[in-house]
């Protein structure tokens, strides 16, 4: 049990013998409760004028059968103190099979689609839920994927016409059977014959993937709003159970495919802060350099398409930002020789050095970015096309953006200057000087402009780091870790003993549960590690910015009109790979 934390020390006064164990893990604080006592915890936790845990990052579980624990399964609860920047866990055993635990989403409504996931896909049955379903898997699915004597890899897809398959005997039977075929209404809604209901999505372009909106209208008005995600699920969790730490990163490219850079970066911290490695100041600053180009691509995105969604004369600045996006995944090209998915990052640094015409390529495109972003700005900022499709469109109240975890360009535009570059620094982000941009009106201009800004503030970041750019070496001096240098394979036979291993067999990282997180161009993007002493990730639990800020749709949409549907979407900015994982 640690000493001298102060959320651990109020909650054992308050909470006599609620308080199970206490962990610090590389300086993450994991605290047990009992199950009995959760709400009381929580809601605690929240409005304590010393602890304040109003954020809540995700909720997620843990299947502890090959850890050999008992109970078999654990829920967790990342918590974040917006007011005193304090984070902790909560970690709640749960007996039976399935088991069951409280509802949060009373204390912290953004509990909700957390809590479907962790039912979903692990089979956590949450009392007092208003809407217990799956939410990644169709209705039908077999089973609960992310269980460990779940099949690792080629299980045949567990639908409704091969459910007797005998290779899937035993999955799932342990827990609620699905109905056999999908509600015609979203759960809780009532059927009025005076009012359309529609789907919005997955096939319209405006939903930027395969997101589907059922939507309850009053004419065109907008009453009800039901996110319906899933469509897409890749199963990363799931597959990097089986692959070793380095075959891990590429899949993170693949999720928020318009950020691959930032990614990559999450998992890393994660692995290193279980490692205990520092990669050497060239490489931290080369990150920063490198995400903050891969934000401004984000934000190019983001802007390119929104134009292209409300159309009218401004549709054809998609073409512009798409130009300044190409310059940037050229400069990724002559980094990683790749441009989407460079996986350029690795564990105690960068891959390699970036060749010797990086930073005048670097600043030649900065100059160049600088001068279209005035160009950008004067067409939307003023443009009364874009002003009466995004003013006063899509409002989202400060309280009620933090109550649902929304983080990133979403929760600034409420007006909090929440960000993880300041708040908990990474890489080298503590070294620069740069602002938050905010605003407080809260609709989808409030985001735009916040966007816009935010962009600025990276080319000043950029521009510092180039000019404070040290030499030495990009990797951590660990060959047990780190692949040593390509050219050293032709000369010395122990470098080549380390890269085999290295690569067939990867590294041990020791037994543990960190979080890392980055600041994403959508917001927080989090990675929640169990490692059990071995090569390959016990458990990963991805928190996109993303899934969060979209879960706030139904807020955003209620009283707007149905043309409204897409500003809103574009203003929240999420890309579905995130979304799904």
């Amino acid at each position: 049990m640690i000493e001298g934390n102060l959320t651990l020390d109020k909650l054992q006064a308050q909470f006599p013998g609620a308080v199970l164990d206490a962990v610090d893990c590389k300086g993450d604080v994991t605290i047990t409760v009992a199950v009995d006592r959760l709400l009381d915890i929580c809601r605690f936790l929240r409005d304590d004028p010393d602890l304040r845990y109003d954020l809540l990052s995700f909720v997620t579980a843990v299947d502890r059968l090959n850890l050999g624990i008992q109970p078999r399964f654990a829920t967790i609860y990342n918590l974040y103190s917006l007011t005193h920047r304090r984070r902790i866990m909560l970690k709640v055993p749960l007996e039976g099979d399935p088991p069951h635990c409280p509802s949060v989403t009373s204390i912290w409504p953004g509990a909700d689609w957390h809590e479907r996931e962790t039912y979903d896909l692990m089979g956590v049955i949450f009392d007092g839920h208003p809407h217990l379903c799956r939410i990644m898997l169709p209705d039908d699915w077999k089973g609960h994927p992310l269980r460990k004597d779940y099949p690792l890899g080629g299980e045949p897809a567990a639908f409704s016409e091969n459910a007797d398959d005998p290779a899937l005997a035993g999955l799932g039977t342990q827990v609620m059977e699905a109905p056999s075929t999908p509600p015609l209404m979203p759960p809780g809604w009532v059927d009025d014959p005076g009012m359309l209901v529609v789907n919005f999505g997955p096939q319209h372009p405006a939903t930027h993937g395969v997101m589907r909106f059922v939507l309850q209208l009053d004419g065109e008005k907008i009453v009800r709003c039901w996110p319906d995600p899933g469509h897409l699920h890749s199963g990363i969790e799931k597959t990097v159970e089986y692959k070793t730490y380095m075959q891990a990163i590429p899949y993170t490219d693949r999720m928020d495919y318009v950020s691959a850079m930032n990614n990559n970066l999450g998992l890393i911290l994660a692995i290193e802060k279980l490692l205990d490695i520092e990669p050497p100041p060239r490489a931290q600053v080369l990150r920063v350099i490198l995400c903050e180009l891969q934000r401004l691509a984000a934000h190019c995105i983001w802007i390119g398409t929104s134009c292209l969604d409300l159309s009218g004369t401004i549709h054809a600045l998609l073409l512009y930002a798409f130009q300044q996006r190409e310059y940037i995944l050229n400069i990724f090209e002559m980094v990683a020789g790749a441009r989407l998915t460079p996986t350029y990052f690795c564990v105690g640094g960068v891959r390699w050095d970036v060749p010797e015409g990086f930073v005048p390529a670097v600043r030649s495109f900065l100059d160049g970015f600088v001068k279209a972003l005035d160009e950008w700005e004067t067409m939307l900022t003023n443009n009364p096309i874009w002003l009466s499709r995004t003013k006063g469109i899509g409002y989202l109240p400060l309280d009620q953006a933090i109550a649902m975890g929304v983080t990133g360009p979403c929760l600034r535009g409420s007006g909090l200057a929440y960000d993880v570059r300041k708040y908990a620094p990474y890489a080298a982000y503590d070294q620069f000087e740069f602002d938050i941009p905010t605003q407080k009106e809260g609709d989808c201009y409030a985001r735009y402009l916040v966007r816009v800004a935010e962009m600025r503030q990276s080319v000043r970041i950029i521009r510092q780091a180039l000019d404070k750019l040290p030499a030495g070496p990009v990797k951590a001096d660990d060959r047990k870790v780190v692949l040593p240098p390509r050219p050293e394979l032709e000369t010395s036979m122990e470098a080549l003993i380390h890269h085999f291993k290295l690569v067939t067999e990867g590294f041990n990282v020791p037994a543990g549960e960190v979080y890392a997180a980055v600041e994403a161009p959508k917001g927080e993007l989090g990675f929640y590690l169990v490692s059990d002493g071995g090569p390959k990730p016990y458990r990963l639990k991805i928190r996109g910015p993303s899934f969060s800020n979209i879960a706030a749709s139904p807020i955003m949409a209620e009283g707007a009109w149905l043309a409204d549907m897409v500003a809103i979407i574009g203003s929240v900015d999420i890309t579905m790979g995130e979304v799904d994982r």
